[in-house]
């Protein structure tokens, strides 16, 4: 579904263009896809010579859902120092919390495609758990205990 959109990230950046197919939700619950994403980057970090890839300029990208696992194997890869250094990390429209459906870019935008809220929080919930049932839960931010709400309002919060 991706294979135009990298050929012309290759031919516009004049970059070598790697597309890591995963396995997807609700077949595959989560690790599934992060471990998939991961374990490509990491073969492809651990055999740059093979591919003739200067070290230098590996970037990871995703959009979506995949925006969410590109960000989490870069997270994963920051403190790694038996692997080059990921020079960037390019995400699009990623999907990066489900702690609050309820925040201004929901409360704002509710009637804008691409992903209404109730679907962000029913995708969320197939990738993470196959189980979509406690949806109306998750929408009301019920699925959050206090004291974690409170640990990660300095990061998903209102203000």
């Amino acid at each position: 579904s991706h294979e135009k959109v990298c050929q012309y990230i290759a031919k516009e950046s004049g970059s070598l263009v790697v597309s890591v197919g995963y396995r997807l939700a609700p077949e595959h619950n989560y690790p599934a896809a992060y471990e998939d994403c991961l374990n490509a980057t990491q073969h492809f970090l651990q055999h740059l010579q093979h591919y003739a890839v200067d070290p230098a300029r590996v970037t990871v990208c995703g959009d979506s859902a995949g925006g969410n696992l590109a960000a989490a194997v870069s997270q994963t890869l920051a403190g790694r120092s038996d692997l080059p250094r990921l020079r960037a990390q390019i995400l699009i429209y990623p999907g990066l919390q489900a702690l609050d459906f309820n925040l201004p870019s929901y409360q704002q935008n509710p009637g804008v495609p691409l992903l209404f809220r109730e679907r962000a929080a029913f995708f969320a919930l197939q990738y993470l758990q196959g189980d979509t049932s406690n949806v109306e839960e998750v929408l009301e931010g019920s699925h959050i205990p206090p004291d974690m709400r409170l640990k990660y309002s300095k990061w998903v919060s209102p203000d």
